[in-house]
């Protein structure tokens, strides 16, 4: 296992370590009744599946095991199992549809869920698969997003198109478009403001900006990412819905995996949203991502080595 993958499993311990002594606890020397689903159930919702996701795998776990002897490293095996198959449908990769020059990615989320570095993660990523990529600093409130932006653009030697401090991020961005055309790259990545999905006014600003880029090309944006903080839990659902409505969400990147008791959230947004989890990631550094993987998560989830 990677050094990443070491620590995600890290992160994901809290979780882990709380089904897995629960299961022990409800399970060890009982049969499969209404007692022990009823305490699966709740130890499920704690970690943040998702009341339905816990009900679906409680009664999955019924209909197979009702009445029957079931050792706790059979409980989790059948839960790892019936996690990664809900979770193989959303496993997806961020797929660059070169017909597109640039291929516009949309990076959108709250303050705080780590966008700017997951910005500068992927755009590394990218790079290192040899595509010629740029971005765009369009959260020109904060002079440190811009300031942190350009550092990655210097550390990959790749353009960072930027404004001062203040300035109108759709027409930086309408901007950078026409630059990033010129200059004939494959991916334009654009860094947004965090925003929190209650504020009317910054979500208009962001609907003004998927205006903008549309003027440049009509298709575009061709993939919008949002960037969840696994440690909000249930919010991230929130954050989902109303980012849908604006920004018209292609899929979803997971950070801070590193230190959550809420694991189990991502199975709350494969039911509900159904879109692709492109990449999971945790630390500052560019090769802190990694592609979302159905059966590595339910592993990790469910403490199975």
């Amino acid at each position: 296992m990677s050094g990443f993958l070491q620590r995600i499993q890290l992160g994901l311990k809290k979780t882990s370590e709380r089904l897995t002594s629960g299961i022990s606890l409800a399970f060890t020397g009982k049969k499969v009744d209404k007692d022990t689903l009823e305490e699966l159930e709740d130890l499920l919702i704690m970690a943040d599946t998702g009341v339905e996701t816990a009900e679906d795998l409680c009664e999955a776990l019924k209909k197979e095991k009702f009445g029957k002897d079931a050792t706790p490293e059979e409980i989790r095996l059948f839960l790892r199992h019936k996690i990664a198959e809900r979770l193989e449908n959303v496993a997806q990769p961020l797929i660059i549809d070169t017909t597109h020059k640039p291929f516009v990615i949309l990076m959108v989320g709250v303050n705080g869920s780590g966008k700017t570095t997951t910005c500068g993660k992927l755009a590394a990523m990218l790079t290192n698969q040899g595509y010629k990529v740029s971005m765009a600093a369009a959260d020109t409130f904060r002079a440190a997003a811009v300031e942190q932006l350009c550092e990655w653009g210097k550390k990959l030697g790749i353009n960072v198109y930027k404004k001062e401090t203040g300035s109108d991020a759709a027409g930086l961005i309408y901007d950078a478009y026409l630059a990033a055309k010129e200059s004939k790259d494959d991916v334009l990545l654009i860094d947004t403001a965090g925003r929190l999905q209650n504020k009317q006014s910054l979500m208009a600003e962001l609907e003004k900006i998927v205006r903008v880029i549309k003027k440049n090309d009509a298709s575009a944006p061709h993939s919008s990412v949002i960037v969840l903080d696994a440690g909000v839990g249930q919010n991230a659902l929130v954050q989902v819905r109303e980012f849908n409505k604006t920004a018209n969400l292609t899929g979803i990147i997971l950070t801070k995996l590193d230190g959550t008791a809420k694991g189990g959230i991502i199975l709350s947004i494969a039911k509900e949203a159904g879109l692709p989890v492109h990449y999971i990631g945790s630390g500052e550094q560019a090769d802190d991502i990694y592609p979302f993987r159905a059966k590595d998560y339910a592993d990790m989830l469910m403490g199975v080595k």
